[in-house]
């Protein structure tokens, strides 16, 4: 199901249940995570919306060839609040959200690339889909009675 505004413009094309869990298992804050393809790789990946580009771990962009491939800038330092001070690579990607239902959207974004492996986690840390650069290129809403993330273009369909 889509959603509508009142004047019956489209808001949404596609929706995905997501999943309200802490993103590795060493953190106790829930987050939400949606199953998304980057460059074509599905991965899961971390909505945050005070965050910055697709923030992607080393081993995933190893695995995705994007430091070669598509560096739009070198050595960037960032502040990232889980890890600190982290320098890193930007890179221009494809992002895909899949829809469970309606149409899935597919978006060039910003995707920053740690040098270095910047997380001490047991697990693989998941892709983060923050606002500037990534999520701002689309509408979403969430309906946590649902467990619905909706998206759509920012196009002004009818």
């Amino acid at each position: 199901m889509s959603l509508q505004f009142s004047d019956d413009r489209i808001f949404s094309c596609g929706s995905c249940s997501y999943e309200y869990r802490p993103a590795t298992v060493r953190e106790d804050t829930p987050r939400i995570m949606i199953q998304v393809q980057v460059q074509g790789r599905h991965t899961i990946a971390m909505v945050d919306t005070g965050g910055l580009y697709l923030l992607c771990s080393p081993e995933l962009a190893e695995l995705l060839d994007l430091d070669n491939a598509s560096v739009v800038e070198k050595d960037v330092r960032l502040a990232i609040p889980r890890y600190g001070k982290v320098t890193g690579n930007l890179c221009l990607t494809s992002l895909a959200l899949l829809a469970e239902e309606g149409s899935g959207l597919e978006l060039e974004v910003t995707a920053f690339v740690p040098q270095y492996r910047v997380s001490l986690d047991q697990d693989q840390p998941p892709a983060i889909m923050g606002l500037w650069r990534c999520l701002e290129k689309i509408r979403f809403a969430v309906d946590p009675s649902s467990d619905t993330f909706y998206f759509g273009t920012l196009g002004d369909e009818s």
